[in-house]
């Protein structure tokens, strides 16, 4: 990780949220006390920013700085208004095309899942705050750059966004193995969301149960599942060729 994408200082990193910054997570440094500490711990909570409390050799490993016990990892892309990305996208889209991402952790599947939604014309990527994979250079080397090209918002909760989507008109279909039905059985010509489930736990069950459609991809071997970047293009393509006919 390179320094360019840290800032490192409790006040720095106060700073920082107050202006917006796009920060992927915080590393505070376990058991430290203090005022300006308990500040910086109450704005993380009010944000709603990913953090997690480590040891203070992992923030010695990020920066040589002096970081004081607290570490913010920056986006390079700027996370876009959810709400209002939607509104354009249904105001100026005839067949508005969203995909939302369910715990997908792992920085590389993230970047291969933005680089395939961009040439697949997906109009916007939504993630959760809590959970996601980071967007960091091996994602932006990954997407080969095309995480500049497509929007991408961060929600507190994917289950508020499958009610905004919905009440919107678009139709929500999960992928997963535990769909009765395939994928070739959804009609994607209508406004459609593509749900993705995490590497290993797939997508949470309160998810599964508010979607509009659940589908799954026709497996012939022996292996029970696909990596998840690659069953995204799969489905992310079966919409493109419905909408080509």
């Amino acid at each position: 990780m390179k320094d360019n994408q840290l800032i490192y200082g409790i006040r720095a990193v106060i700073e920082a949220i107050n202006a917006n910054q796009p920060i992927n997570k915080i590393f505070l440094q376990k058991g430290l006390k203090g005022d300006l500490f308990k500040e910086l711990e109450t704005t993380i909570r009010k944000m709603g920013i990913s953090s997690s409390y480590v040891p203070v050799e992992k923030l010695n490993r990020l920066t040589r700085n002096n970081h004081q016990g607290a570490v913010a990892q920056i986006s390079p892309v700027q996370f876009q208004d959810f709400e209002t990305v939607v509104e354009e996208v249904m105001s100026t889209q005839k067949a508005p095309f969203f995909l939302l991402l369910d715990q997908v952790s792992d920085v590389r599947n993230f970047g291969a899942i933005i680089r395939t939604a961009e040439c697949c014309g997906v109009h916007c990527i939504i993630v959760p705050k809590n959970g996601a994979a980071p967007i960091t250079d091996d994602t932006v080397k990954t997407s080969a750059g095309a995480v500049f090209n497509v929007p991408i918002c961060k929600v507190d909760h994917l289950k508020d966004a499958i009610f905004y989507l919905q009440s919107s008109g678009i139709e929500v279909t999960a992928a997963t193995e535990k769909a009765e039905g395939e994928i070739y059985s959804v009609d994607f010509s209508k406004p459609t969301a593509i749900i993705m489930g995490s590497e290993e736990k797939g997508i949470s069950p309160s998810i599964l149960s508010i979607v509009d459609h659940m589908a799954k991809l026709p497996l012939f071997g022996t292996i029970g599942s696909l990596n998840v970047s690659v069953a995204c293009g799969v489905f992310l393509y079966e919409v493109v060729r419905q909408r080509s006919i």
